[in-house]
């Protein structure tokens, strides 16, 4: 692995554990992985398709800003590593032939998508049979408090989708849920609420 001063894991959000202590992306050497959407990874952290790329995958990354696939293509040249970088709506995935993707990956990037099912049949589509999609969002009971607030602002779903919601989605693009955790802060044992739901689907059929 090239040396780039930085740390190179996948990020989930802030201020929790990322994949080198859950595990989800499993060994991605030689694999076709894609993210979408580019992650905002704090500074000193690599973005997640140069962590990808530099753990040996063919790493793919799709975002509708310009600007945010130029700092992934300045970052993986620092890196020595190769990230395709595709400028579009994050469902638009035509560029990936159908059962040719290993792992997709989505860090904080699709809260605000409106239409999360056709986003999964894209995805469902592009994937091998029986790999994953490893998506990180904030917690749909985070979303009901403002930043500092210790009582809710908001009703539970008024803000984002509820978790039903997701697994529902999940269900009727023909995805299983195996893996759902319920992230708090790293070092805040006592918080109030998760503030990251991280969930691994595996696509079902062909």
């Amino acid at each position: 692995m090239v040396h780039t001063g930085r740390m190179t894991t996948v990020w989930f959000g802030q201020g929790v554990a990322d994949d080198s202590e859950f595990r989800l992306c499993g060994d991605v050497q030689g694999k076709r992985t894609l993210e979408l959407g580019v992650a905002p990874t704090p500074p000193g952290l690599a973005k997640n398709s140069v962590s990808l790329a530099l753990a040996g995958a063919k790493a793919i990354t799709i975002d509708a800003s310009a600007d945010r696939l130029a700092d992934v293509r300045r970052e993986a040249e620092e890196a020595g590593v190769r990230v395709e970088c595709h400028e579009g709506d994050l469902a638009d995935l035509g560029f990936a032939t159908s059962g040719t993707v290993d792992l997709v990956v989505s860090s904080q990037t699709l809260d605000e998508e409106d239409d999360l099912p056709r986003l999964l049949r894209q995805v469902h589509r592009v994937l091998k049979p029986g790999a994953a999609l490893v998506l990180a969002a904030t917690h749909p009971v985070a979303a009901m408090f403002d930043a500092g607030s210790s009582t809710p602002t908001r009703r539970y779903g008024a803000s984002g989708r509820s978790i039903g919601e997701l697994v529902m989605h999940f269900e009727r693009t023909n995805f299983h849920i195996d893996v759902m955790h319920e992230i708090a802060p790293v070092g805040q044992r006592d918080a109030l609420v998760p503030t990251v739901l991280l969930i691994r689907a595996r696509k079902q059929g062909v």
